[in-house]
């Protein structure tokens, strides 16, 4: 990754989805960019779709700064 991409990096980053196997891959490949989790994982049930929602707050580790 260039300069100018860790740059362009937000220092935080809200990740949102569905709770399936893509999403523990879209946190997987933030954390190996670097970030690190923060706080704890949130989720709700949405009746209308049958599907569980799940959030991650992610922020730049040590590096990014």
């Amino acid at each position: 990754m260039s300069k100018n991409q860790d740059k362009e990096k937000p220092y935080y980053r809200l990740l949102t989805g569905e709770d399936t196997h893509a999403f523990c891959v879209r946190v997987s490949e933030a954390l190996e960019e670097g970030y690190v989790l923060y706080g704890s994982p949130s989720c709700t049930f949405d009746p209308k779709a049958n599907r569980m929602l799940v959030a991650q707050a992610v922020i730049q580790g040590e590096q990014g700064k």
